[in-house]
Formats: structure tokens, sequence, C-alpha cells
């Protein structure tokens, strides 16, 4: 499963959901959304204004969500 974490500096809620996602054992690709414009202009096309921005095959969401992090598991 390709998992993509769109995050920021300094963002709590991006740190909260790389933990919980490491603490499972779940891959992922962390993309600072400050130093990638393309990635940025992606995830505000779907409507998103708040970090970190998870991406997954079949989902995508904003903000720490455990429940659907557990649900990945």
């Amino acid at each position: 499963m390709s998992i993509t974490v769109y995050s920021k500096p300094a963002c709590v809620q991006c740190t909260a959901t790389t933990r919980a996602l490491s603490a499972r054992g779940i891959a992922f690709d962390l993309i600072d959304l400050t130093e990638d414009d393309e990635a940025m202009a992606r995830v505000t096309e779907l409507g998103y204004r708040q970090a970190p921005v998870v991406m997954t095959a079949d989902d995508h969401w904003a903000g720490f969500r455990p429940d659907k992090i557990s649900a990945l598991s």
C-alpha cells in the first residue's frame, strides 16, 4: 500500500500522524509542502487548507486522524 503524508515544518498534527504511522510499522513517503510547489497545488486542488494531508490508494484526509490510521493496519 502506498501512503503519502504531505506535511509542514513545526506542525504538531503532522508529527502526531507520522509517529502514529511509524508506531504501527506503516511505511509512508513524507513530502514537505513548503518545499514542493506541485504537492501544495495538488492538496489545495483537493480543497485542503491544513496539514497534514494523508493520501492512500483509496482514501485521503487532513489532520491527525487516529481512526483512519488504525484502519490502515
